[in-house]
């Protein structure tokens, strides 16, 4: 699903959204979810999950085409963990 599809739905679900409205308000969703996990905040979601920012300490690695050891440099990485709600869901129970 591409976020075309996801304004698409919106303008369906919702109604009384013109199109641009609908990718306005998806778009506003988007920043503010982009800009809350820049600033480290973890956002939870009642009956989808949780997304958070983690920090990865540097690690040793290896180069896999010449076998040269290397260092991973430390960095941020966004997890999600989905709720129980939406593992029920994907799984039929």
């Amino acid at each position: 699903m591409t976020k075309a599809d996801i304004i698409e739905k919106v303008c369906e679900e919702v109604g009384g959204f013109s199109k641009k409205e609908a990718a306005d308000v998806v778009e506003a969703v988007f920043e503010l979810m982009k800009n809350t996990l820049a600033e480290g905040e973890k956002i939870k979601i009642s009956g989808f999950g949780n997304f958070v920012v983690r920090t990865k300490q540097p690690r040793p690695g290896r180069n896999p085409q010449t076998g040269d050891e290397i260092v991973i440099e430390a960095r941020r990485v966004l997890t999600f963990k989905p709720s129980n709600v939406l593992k029920s869901a994907l799984n039929d129970e």
